[in-house]
């Protein structure tokens, strides 16, 4: 095999009867990629996530960023911890409804790095899979570091049945190029490429409320339909979305009436129509 591919898949999900239980009460699982850092994935994902629970649906959210776990610092759930109890651990609920766990929740101080190799990835992963009493959801959301290293890998090959990825880059030409890696990824393990979501795709101006194209735009669309995947749309440049994360507030649930929390709200249109 050469050197630039993956492992390949499992054909089959790990034969472990708590495991499957626990993922046959979930009915969509969605994947958020993206082959480079700094595009606001986890922004999109945290946002993705609770534009779904606003829509009624049972969302949750899954932070397998081991190494920066931004989550709990979006959501403003950095002091917050999950109840353990006999049978597993309780994600942290959220008054939108949204159920969330991350490895943030348990290290014993924000600054703790994880130092992991890949099979040990694999088995956190999977034990956060099982043992989060995920309960019945509609749609569960991961969010992954960015590349298409161990942890993307580790859930391809534990949820061969997965909807599909939401891939995310912002309108640059040095970001869309590492990012057409991500659907390449996808593609070698077989895994449907839901869409290509374009943040940072111009800043409204706060003052007249006009599109300045900061970091120009339509670069991502271009790359969607170069890489023959769907565009599910852009998301633009708005100071309130870095305060709103700042201050561990999502987006879309706060400031609703904006073109940027109308921009989330057209792009989970397709997530809403899975069979």
């Amino acid at each position: 095999m050469s050197g630039n591919q993956p492992n390949a898949a499992p054909q089959n999900p790990p034969a472990d009867e708590k495991f499957k239980k626990s993922m046959e009460r979930i009915a969509h699982k969605i994947l958020v990629l993206s082959g480079k850092g700094g595009v606001g994935k986890s922004t999109v994902a945290v946002n993705l996530a609770v534009a779904l629970a606003l829509e009624g649906k049972r969302v949750g959210l899954l932070d397998v960023d081991f190494h920066g776990p931004s989550i709990p610092k979006l959501l403003g759930l950095e002091d917050s911890k999950p109840e353990v109890v006999e049978e597993g651990m309780l994600p942290v609920a959220m008054a939108s409804g949204l159920k969330v766990m991350s490895l943030g929740f348990l290290l014993n101080r924000k600054d703790d790095a994880v130092i992991w190799r890949g099979p040990m990835k694999y088995g956190a992963i999977k034990q956060l899979l099982t043992d989060v009493l995920w309960g019945d959801l509609d749609y569960l959301v991961i969010d992954f570091p960015p590349g298409t290293g161990d942890e993307p890998l580790s859930v391809a090959q534990l949820l061969p049945d997965a909807d599909g990825a939401v891939v995310v880059t912002t309108p640059q030409d040095v970001s869309t190029i590492d990012v057409s890696k991500s659907v390449t990824f996808c593609r070698n393990l077989k895994i449907p490429v839901l869409g290509v979501v374009e943040n940072m795709s111009g800043l409204i101006c706060p003052h007249c409320s006009k599109l300045i194209e900061l970091f120009k735009q339509g670069g991502g669309e271009e790359m969607a339909k170069r890489m023959e995947v769907p565009f599910l749309g852009r998301i633009p440049i708005d100071p309130q979305i870095v305060q709103s994360s700042d201050d561990g507030q999502p987006f879309v649930f706060f400031h609703q009436d904006t073109e940027a929390a109308s921009a989330f709200r057209r792009i989970v249109q397709p997530l809403l129509s899975l069979g």
